[in-house]
């Protein structure tokens, strides 16, 4: 049991080796991290908002513009749908959670339920005797499509969030309807709230062929709708535009998007997916000479004609940008659009200057425990005491090393998750030490008392060592942010300290017993 082959030594030394050389970024400033070579180690740690600063925004997804908008879609799909049959109708709306209309001619009304019914199967119909109609969405339908907003309304901000080149976000749920988000070193949140406040859905539309450049603001005929031109941009802006309310084309098609520059000027060259290519170049080969209208959130972008059929897939968004709005839109329509608005109920910017104490005030429980514990140890164990604190610098070593490995996120519950696994390193080491100790007192020989004192210590540690893991794991799934970033550190200190007290220690004590050949052991 004591024997520590050649080979065995050489894999320790490794593994220590490679610790030192992944933690050995983190005392490197950025800058000379990035003159590494490739095959050099750069990362480090990230550090979280209580340590690094940042930026604290609560969102909420505004769930009543998104039903509007379906109800909308509701009613243009049921007119859509009457009119292809040819049923009377009169006094089509959106009530409520659902929509309502008066059939002409109440004897339709068996037709009408026959064609509906199996047409919103996540709606409830109903019809009177006097043909008067509701469609009315379920509310447990509702329920799972405000989840679902959430839901996607949190991955797309994860996306708008990490094209910013921001690292380690945490974006959580919060309630129904609201979004926390937390972004470590990002002292200025203008251009984010910017980003995010900004739903990116972008349609492609024809325009109507009478009046497209209306002069001022006029009543839009059925089935067209009145838009402003870029009325973001006061010093470009268009006026008015008269386009046909038709989608012919979708932002969801599209598969990419990046800035450019085309005669010198800032544009964003998008490209669609293979179905988004075919109608695109279907739309602008049977509408050659026709303006085209791309609407980004209600603003017309840009209506160029369609000089001839556009095959590829790909185009080009071209106006008075700057190069920052053509970068900005460009994300967004990479990220996707929000499927409804988000508002910013709070935020809060955190200086780096609390950050900064908060480290310090962590480095000095860090050191004060590491010294209190390097001198009981040194008062206990002695040279075994030695050893033990040698294997304990390497424990942090090994922790600093992996959390920059994983890119995980450091916080100030983080650093009382190290402090916390210095201690259970050395209550392994106490266990061993302890029974060591007690095998002595039995009479043992050195070999025998430090051999039985590893192999009885070590079921004992292991189990502690387990049962700490698996709470770890649960503060990981159930716990949010900080609790989170404790649970990561704590469960890589315990792994750590697995090697650390119990090989790399051993094989410390085995070569100097090895060497020494002791009649007695100091401890």
């Amino acid at each position: 049991m004591l024997d520590f082959p050649r080979w065995k030594i050489s894999f320790i030394i490794a593994i220590c080796l490679w610790g030192v050389w992944l933690a050995v970024p983190n005392i490197l400033s950025e800058q000379t991290r990035e003159n590494f070579p490739s095959l050099l180690p750069r990362n480090s740690m990230n550090l979280g908002l209580d340590l690094r600063g940042g930026s604290y925004l609560l969102l909420e997804v505004d769930f009543k513009a998104y039903l509007k908008e379906q109800l909308q879609d509701l009613v243009d799909e049921t007119r859509a749908k009457l009119r292809k049959e040819r049923i009377g109708y009169r006094a089509l709306a959106a009530v409520n959670s659902g929509a309502t209309f008066q059939l002409r001619n109440a004897d339709e009304k068996g037709r009408v339920e026959e064609i509906f019914q199996d047409m919103y199967q996540d709606a409830q119909l109903e019809i009177s005797e006097s043909g008067n109609v509701s469609i009315q969405y379920r509310d447990d339908y509702i329920e799972n499509l405000k989840v679902s907003v959430v839901e996607q309304s949190i991955e797309i901000v994860r996306r708008r969030v990490d094209e910013t080149g921001t690292r380690e976000p945490i974006i959580q749920r919060q309630g129904d309807t609201r979004i926390l988000l937390q972004v470590p070193g990002l002292e200025n949140p203008e251009r984010l709230k910017e980003l995010l406040g900004r739903t990116a859905k972008m349609t492609f539309h024809l325009m109507d062929e009478a009046n497209p450049y209306p002069a001022r603001e006029v009543t839009p005929p059925r089935g067209t709708m009145l838009l402003h031109g870029n009325r973001e941009n006061p010093d470009d802006y268009q006026g008015y535009f008269l386009i046909k309310r038709q989608v012919m084309l979708s932002g969801d098609l599209l598969v990419d998007a990046r800035p450019s520059f085309q005669n010198g000027q800032p544009v964003v060259s998008f490209r669609f997916n293979n179905q988004g290519g075919r109608k695109f170049a279907q739309v602008t080969r049977e509408n050659v000479g026709k303006p085209f209208a791309i609407v980004l959130d209600g603003i017309v972008l840009t209506a160029p004609n369609i000089n001839e059929p556009i095959p590829g897939g790909q185009g080009i968004i071209s106006g008075n940008f700057t190069t920052q709005q053509t970068q900005d839109l460009s994300l967004l329509l990479r990220a996707g659009a929000l499927p409804a608005p988000l508002k910013i109920l709070e935020e809060r910017t955190v200086g780096p200057s609390l950050g900064k104490d908060s480290i310090e005030a962590g480095k000095m429980a860090a050191l004060a425990g590491v010294v209190l514990v390097v001198v009981l140890m040194l008062l206990f164990y002695g040279l075994f005491g030695v050893f033990s604190n040698i294997a304990l610098a390497f424990n942090l070593v090994f922790v600093v090393g992996f959390l920059s490995l994983f890119q995980a996120t450091l916080t100030l519950p983080g650093i009382a998750g190290m402090v916390l696994t210095m201690g259970m390193a050395v209550d392994a080491n106490v266990l061993i030490f302890e029974r060591i100790k007690e095998e002595t007192r039995h009479g043992k020989t050195p070999f025998a008392a430090i051999d039985n004192g590893f192999s009885m210590a070590f079921k004992t540690i292991f189990d502690s060592n387990i049962t700490t893991i698996m709470a770890t794991l649960l503060l990981y799934i159930y716990g949010s942010g900080p609790v989170k970033g404790f649970a990561v550190t704590l469960s890589i200190g315990i792994i750590c300290s697995m090697f650390s007290a119990i090989l790399l220690t051993r094989m410390f004590i085995v070569l100097w017993l090895k060497r020494t050949k002791p009649k007695t052991l100091p401890i």
